[in-house]
């Protein structure tokens, strides 16, 4: 498959299942604000995998639960909403990428505050020469 076919095929399951998720009526998923970052589809076009993140506190464990116990329904809007031969299996994956994101911010905020301290102390040695 054409490397431009696949992505088109992630970005169209991405934009999908991203609307699909916010109708899932579960009330571990329905109560969470969810975001569908990305998806990967096998070469075969029969696995796929959703990238979510969550913003906000939940519990993890049961979030999960609750999104692949969602995975027949998902699958099935996806087939009506997809023109694709095959529906691929899904899998949840949660996306730690916008949590690592937000620390290494918080870490370099720490730096320029710490920073313009360790200026100011150079500078009085360079006076004292």
């Amino acid at each position: 498959m054409a490397k431009y076919r696949k992505n088109r095929i992630n970005d169209a399951m991405t934009a999908e299942c991203a609307q699909i998720v916010r109708e899932i009526k579960d009330p571990r998923v329905s109560g969470v604000m969810i975001t569908v970052m990305n998806s990967d589809v096998s070469a075969d076009l029969k696995f796929a995998k959703i990238y979510y993140s969550v913003f906000g506190e939940c519990d993890e464990k049961e979030l999960a639960r609750g999104l692949k116990s969602a995975v027949p329904f998902v699958r099935s809007q996806l087939a009506q909403r997809l023109n694709l031969r095959i529906t691929p299996e899904l899998t949840f994956v949660r996306d730690e990428g916008v949590k690592h994101g937000a620390e290494i911010s918080r870490l370099l905020h720490e730096i320029a505050k710490d920073a313009p301290a360790a200026q100011d102390v150079e500078e009085e040695e360079d006076d004292d020469e």
